[in-house]
């Protein structure tokens, strides 16, 4: 084996090893950032039902307390890495309709849809959505724990979606 293919396979080597970084610090940092908006939301409704007013959203009230629901308890999901498959679905909604309603003045092409914060959350929630929270999850615990118990496999997948 010459220098190059020893390199090549210490470095992937290495990469796999390693490979439960980027998944965790998604979810974490996903999870963090939605905790917050959403407990900043929760508690200045009034300015929130404001601002959806506004743009033009319907039912502005309801939404605002949708919305503002959905960033705490599916952030809260996300920083445990429980469910978080399906948690990240009404994030990446939440923000496509953030996108839509209150960036759609700043939005002129692809380059300045790339470099909203909201495009990011999107794009981590959607690599969460299906490949998974990685290893260091609630998720994967509670997997392992149904595969231990005698839980076939399948029942083991669904129960972490």
């Amino acid at each position: 084996m010459d220098l190059l293919s020893r390199a090549e396979a210490a470095f992937l080597s290495t990469a796999g090893r390693l490979s439960w970084i980027g998944p965790t610090l998604a979810r974490l940092t996903l999870g963090v950032v939605f905790i917050g908006t959403g407990w900043g939301k929760l508690h200045d409704l009034d300015k929130v039902t404001g601002f959806f007013t506004e743009l033009g959203i319907p039912a502005p009230g309801f939404n605002a307390l949708l919305a503002s629901s959905a960033e705490l308890t599916c952030g809260s999901l996300l920083l445990v890495g429980l469910l978080s498959r399906l948690a990240s679905i009404p994030l990446i909604v939440t923000m496509i309709v953030a996108i839509l309603t209150a960036k759609r003045g700043d939005l002129h092409g692809l380059p300045d849809l790339l470099g909203f914060e909201e495009w990011t959350y999107i794009v981590l929630a959607s690599w969460i959505a299906v490949a998974g929270p990685g290893p260091l999850s609630l998720d994967r615990f509670v997997q392992f724990f149904l595969r231990r118990s005698g839980g076939s496999e399948s029942t083991a997948r669904i129960a972490v979606v």
